[in-house]
């Protein structure tokens, strides 16, 4: 078989995928696009769009409406228009993503990693408690609901500003995701692992290891009565990290595709531990 006679086959073989494969494209497009506008405004919005352009193209085929069935013909530009302007936050959101998930995506992540540690090393000299949930692939959205939604950009001052103890968001933990602050007085889940512990640990500890158990999330602690900086994942707590070493363990940890916990030693008993530090 000669080049000419290859190139016709395929061209036959095409023919025939050909249709499948935009079948299957356009699938996995409408599929995305659904599923990113799940849960927004948008959501019900194009909901609505779809339901009153269907209900105008029936009326405009079983009634033979003429007028009305041209102007649904010829309102595609108009259509691309307002999706564009009712959908513009998301629009934006999904762009920003897009760039983020590729060429972008290592240098976002290290910023958002020198933003927390930054927080958490000025809180420690402090000794200001902070609990913050670094997101990874296990959603966290049924805890946001029993916190106080936000949509704010990693920031080091933004952090200790929401743990600083006059602050009405000090309680309880913060949510990161995407390298937003998507919530924030988020109660966590304690852990049931209790008889592993130290009897000297307290709630906010408890609370780190019971969320990284049930998800595959990174936490970051800061005890309010020592300021020692504790590393949580995967069920494992490791405390009292060297400053220099908190960004490199988190920066292993997100970039790890499951929960494969910290490969360190669970705080046990005998554990020398100050006795004060129950926060």
């Amino acid at each position: 078989m000669n080049w000419i006679e290859f190139c016709t086959a395929l061209q036959d073989v095409w023919g025939y995928v050909c249709p499948v494969a935009e079948i299957a494209l356009l699938s996995i497009m409408i599929y995305g696009v659904l599923y990113f506008l799940r849960g927004s405004r948008g959501a019900s919005v194009l909901t609505g769009v779809i339901l009153v352009l269907l209900g105008f193209t029936m009326l405009a085929k079983f009634l033979k409406f003429e007028v009305i069935g041209q102007l649904l013909g010829e309102s595609g530009v108009v259509l691309a228009v307002a999706i564009i302007v009712v959908f513009q936050p998301e629009l934006r959101r999904a762009f920003a993503q897009l760039g983020s998930y590729r060429f972008l995506r290592g240098k976002r992540r290290q910023e958002i990693i020198t933003e927390v540690v930054n927080a958490a090393i000025a809180m420690s000299r402090r000794k200001c408690g902070a609990l913050i949930v670094m997101e990874r692939l296990i959603g966290m959205r049924a805890l946001e609901e029993e916190g106080v939604r936000l949509d704010i950009k990693v920031n080091a001052l933004i952090l200790e500003s929401i743990f600083y103890p006059n602050s009405p968001l000090h309680d309880g933990a913060v949510i990161i995701r995407d390298g937003r602050i998507v919530a924030a007085r988020v109660i966590l889940p304690l852990t049931r692992n209790v008889e592993m512990l130290s009897k000297r640990l307290g709630t906010r500890h408890r609370a780190a290891l019971g969320v990284s158990e049930e998800t595959d999330g990174v936490v970051v602690v800061v005890s309010e009565e020592t300021g020692i900086i504790s590393i949580c994942a995967g069920g494992v707590l490791k405390r009292d990290l060297p400053l220099d070493q908190l960004a490199d363990c988190l920066e292993e940890l997100l970039e790890q595709r499951r929960s494969d916990g910290l490969a360190m030693p669970l705080l046990m008993e005998e554990d020398s531990i100050s006795t004060e530090d129950g926060r």
